[in-house]
């Protein structure tokens, strides 16, 4: 689908918003979204059925006397106007339980069209194309050489294409398409009868950008995955060490990335810290009034960034025609910024930062992420390490959680290493870190210069919508750490 074959649902997008202002709405928007995935998946060197499918259709929202509501159809007729006429219904029958009438930011009218880069274009991409990239991949594996051996393999390979057409009431017309490319893998590994589980890259993350099928060169999978064999193969022959101290340790781009997301970017989303996803998700450990707040040392300073070319999380307008721009959550310790959608932004007498997707037609937009990740630093790695005399270097994870207000987490490193006197030294098998976000942030207390993303799904909502993001970060010391191991 291009800019011009979007073009001929104008006239239909047009129509809903003409109907809809006959019934004196406040405000109303419609949105065709159209998604199409397409799925390669390898296991044990045998292809499974692909997974295609393509999903479109318009999602509706109208304020009206102070209430919002949500509607979504893929039948483009005459029904559209009996779906706007029992939504008003629904608005008035709403408005005996709303609490306070809602109201959206001002912001000014667009009418663009955008896209992420595309080269090769994903549609002329056969599954035969994925397969193959997948079998090489597999060869990779079975060939590596190792008393670790690795039974079972499931490789993938997504592409998708995301394109979207919107209008409001307030004259914005925007249309956008965005192609991303990624992949993803679980191995079993047997070491001496135990078996263990890791996937590449670590931590159940996934290689990913945006554009054409020229991304997946670009993942370098024939380099990649084997050196990523021989670390696996280290990590899982590793001895445990124990800890009686509290130490200083450099958490890798992997985990510091996670952390920025779950214990930075989703207690940040203004919707969540006003109690809106308490019933799904949980709550957040800030107030609506954190703004100001040090919550951090002054080394730490996170982001959150749609606009990053190539990106996951890719996008220059969201889901309510507000241009994106980057978020500067964390600035030298000090909450600095929300994720904020037009409704949230109200309540605070500001400007949207056009934190509201959607990620099918009839999901409506919520508050969401896009790239979050820690800035880098003014370090090397081997400047992060000079001064320890006694640490750990947990590089990646093998698991994680985190509670429902986002403050307690716990990760259980998977590539680790035993600091001594400034230098990396043999293997640690599952050391674990526990620690709450308030106690990870205030130990910062030095970045590296690198900056590393992974690829990622976020989920949010009722009904789920699973998002595609980068969660980021450079390698990043944390002092005086208690550090366990898993059992």
């Amino acid at each position: 689908m291009t800019a011009n074959s979007l073009s001929k649902y104008e006239d239909l997008l047009y129509s809903i918003i003409n109907e809809a202002q006959k019934y004196n709405v406040e405000y109303a928007e419609a949105r065709f979204h159209s998604t199409q995935h397409l799925a390669a998946i390898l296991q044990n060197g045998e292809s499974k059925p692909t997974i295609s499918y393509e999903k479109q259709g318009v999602g509706i929202r109208m304020i009206y006397d102070g209430v919002m509501v949500f509607a979504s159809t893929n039948m483009f007729d005459d029904s559209l106007n009996t779906l706007i006429e029992k939504s008003i219904s629904r608005a008035k029958s709403s408005k005996k339980i709303s609490k306070a009438p809602i109201e959206f930011s001002s912001e000014k009218s667009v009418n663009k069209e955008w896209s992420a880069s595309e080269k090769e274009n994903l549609k002329n991409v056969h599954v035969t194309d994925m397969i193959s990239i997948l079998k090489d991949v597999d060869g990779y594996i079975t060939s590596f050489n190792s008393d670790v051996s690795l039974p079972n393999r499931t490789l993938g390979i997504d592409n998708s294409i995301e394109e979207k057409f919107y209008v409001n009431t307030e004259g914005t017309h925007i249309l956008s398409r965005v192609p991303r490319v990624s992949f993803h893998s679980i191995i079993t590994a047997n070491h001496n009868g135990q078996l263990s589980a890791f996937s590449i890259p670590a931590g159940y993350a996934g290689l990913g950008r945006s554009g054409g099928w020229e991304k997946i060169k670009s993942f370098d999978l024939s380099s990649y995955i084997p050196e990523q064999l021989i670390i696996a193969s280290n990590s899982i022959k590793s001895k445990s060490e124990k800890f009686d101290e509290d130490i200083d340790i450099i958490v890798g781009p992997d985990i510091a990335g996670l952390v920025a997301h779950e214990s930075c970017g989703h207690p940040f989303e203004a919707d969540r810290i006003l109690g809106r996803e308490a019933a799904q998700a949980g709550e957040s450990y800030l107030g609506f009034d954190c703004y100001g707040t040090k919550i951090g040392s002054e080394e730490v300073f996170v982001s959150d960034d749609p606009t990053i070319p190539e990106s996951m999380g890719f996008y220059l307008f969201d889901d309510e025609g507000v241009e994106s721009r980057k978020r500067e959550l964390i600035k030298g310790g000090v909450i600095t910024d929300l994720l904020h959608n037009r409704e949230t932004s109200f309540k605070m007498n500001i400007r949207s930062n056009a934190a509201s997707r959607s990620v099918e037609f009839d999901k409506e937009p919520i508050i969401r992420m896009s790239n979050t990740f820690i800035e880098p630093g003014d370090y090397d790695i081997t400047e992060l390490l000079s001064d320890i005399k006694k640490g750990v270097y947990i590089k990646n994870f093998m698991e994680w959680n985190i509670d429902d207000r986002r403050e307690n987490q716990r990760y259980v490193g998977f590539e680790a290493y035993l600091i001594k006197n400034g230098e990396l030294d043999i293997n640690v098998k599952s050391p674990v870190l526990e620690l709450t976000s308030k106690k990870f942030w205030s130990s910062v207390d030095a970045r590296s210069k690198n900056l590393d993303f992974k690829a990622a799904n976020c989920g949010k909502g009722e009904p789920m919508q699973g998002a595609p993001v980068w969660t980021g970060a450079p390698d990043v010391r944390l002092r005086n750490i208690r550090i366990g191991t898993r059992s």
